[in-house]
């Protein structure tokens, strides 16, 4: 289960295009990080993605994605040329097909291979209509699902939802966020040929009765049992609030929120509805936070800002630019077992010690966080202004000051562990919530 949402020029502070997205995959499911080069295939090669091989493109772009570490396709990422896009698991009426391009395929692909969101839309559809969707999406369990998108550009965003084969698309105007449902009715921009015809051969909508594709197709138990517009209500409300000064720092802290206006909510004390996503026992709470991102999509200097790890709000966003140089510091491969080589895994020892010690976390580690985040943006902003100034000198440093400050929140997480381990366990947690996570360190091996 996951969130993305955007903002328009019009709804933000300096009137660029701001998008934001939590991950909500299996606990364990360790997400990459990776920056992908341009590339070039000259002949006839072809491209193997999850489950199906297409033709390679002649050229793909430069990529800075976030995907699960066993799948070819991205939960979300950027291109060089400053489109944006993050999807979302929808339940429908229409089948699941055991095999096809999954929703996180045809993100990488409209990511590796188109500039504009108007063109990754149009390419997401043709390729949809021509390979369909379809596969496993689950890491422990099987799942299957369709697929949402919100698709963003330095100059504007769309939402496209799918249902199968079929789709609707409408353009952003101002504010949007999606969850794991389908939200689009009537007010579509555009539809795909013949949906409306389809869903009244179906008995999806009743003959004379007007045509919502939301209503149409979606599957509605499902959708309630995610608790979706529970949360795309909560993150529509946080995003009002602020509408017309949006700011990379109000995504972040909308990406974390755990529900509620008052006083620290600890994770055991969250559920579905939450946007910052805490798993627990049972089938009702299966996802958890595994990668945030928030895009500042400046149209000079795009900054993408991803804390690289589970737990957004125990997470530190630090910056990234594309075109700027190597990124070899990210990790580079994972699996479902801790590692001490690889970062998601080392901040998972204090995601999940925070966990089981919030209130330790929230009142001493959380503000050294937001001190942490607070320097990284107000250096990010001077080095921006240099850059504006005089590109080319500027643009040298934007990798050295991206890897360091990688390696400063390396270095305070490291510093944070061992405060936590002093710490007693909190009282009131409940047992099925110790228990749920007890299992997970133990299956994951961690120290």
């Amino acid at each position: 289960m996951c969130d993305t949402v955007v903002a328009t020029g019009e709804a933000t502070l300096d009137g660029s295009v701001i998008f934001a997205k939590n991950s909500d995959r299996e606990p364990g499911e360790a997400q990459l990080l990776q920056h992908i080069p341009p590339g070039s295939y000259p002949g006839h090669r072809e491209l193997q993605c999850t489950y199906l091989k297409i033709p390679q493109a002649s050229r793909t772009a430069e990529t800075l994605i976030s995907r699960p570490a066993w799948m070819w396709g991205c939960e979300m990422g950027a291109n060089a040329s400053g489109l944006c896009i993050g999807n979302e698991a929808v339940f429908t009426r229409e089948p699941y097909a055991r095999t096809g391009l999954t929703g996180m395929d045809l993100l990488r692909l409209a990511l590796e291979r188109t500039a504009k969101a108007p063109d990754a839309l149009a390419l997401i559809t043709e390729l949809l209509g021509r390979y369909g969707q379809g596969g496993n999406c689950g890491y422990k369990s099987r799942l299957f699902y369709h697929n949402s998108f919100i698709i963003a550009d330095k100059k504007e965003a769309w939402v496209l939802e799918t249902a199968g084969s079929y789709w609707a698309a409408q353009r952003v105007r101002g504010v949007r966020s999606i969850s794991n449902g389908l939200t689009i009715d009537e007010e579509y921009d555009m539809l795909s040929p013949g949906a409306e015809d389809y869903a009244l051969k179906k008995g999806y909508i009743k003959k004379g009765a007007a045509f919502g594709f939301r209503r149409a197709f979606s599957d509605t138990l499902i959708t309630h049992f995610s608790k979706c517009r529970v949360r795309q209500s909560r993150t529509m409300e946080l995003l009002g609030r602020h509408r017309g000064a949006i700011t990379p720092a109000s995504m972040m802290a909308l990406l974390r929120d755990h529900g509620g206006d008052s006083g620290v909510i600890p994770p055991h004390a969250t559920d579905m509805g939450s946007v910052c996503m805490h798993a627990s026992l049972g089938p009702l709470r299966p996802s958890q936070s595994t990668s945030a991102l928030v895009a500042h999509l400046r149209s000079d200097l795009p900054v993408y800002w991803a804390t690289a790890s589970s737990g957004t709000c125990t997470g530190i966003f630090k910056p990234f630019y594309l075109g700027a140089g190597s990124m070899d510091f990210l990790d580079r491969e994972a699996n479902g077992h801790f590692s001490k080589d690889v970062f998601w895994w080392r901040h998972e020892m204090l995601h999940r010690r925070a966990l089981m010690r919030y209130p330790f976390w929230s009142a001493h580690l959380a503000p050294k966080r937001d001190e942490i985040e607070r320097d990284f943006m107000e250096s990010e902003e001077k080095l921006y202004r240099s850059y504006k100034k005089n590109p080319g000198p500027a643009k040298g440093k934007l990798a050295a000051f991206s890897r360091d400050c990688f390696d400063r929140g390396m270095k305070s997480e490291a510093e944070w562990l061992p405060a936590l381990d002093a710490v007693r366990k909190s009282s009131g947690i409940p047992l099925r919530f110790r228990f749920f996570w007890s299992r997970q360190n133990s299956q994951a091996r961690l120290p």
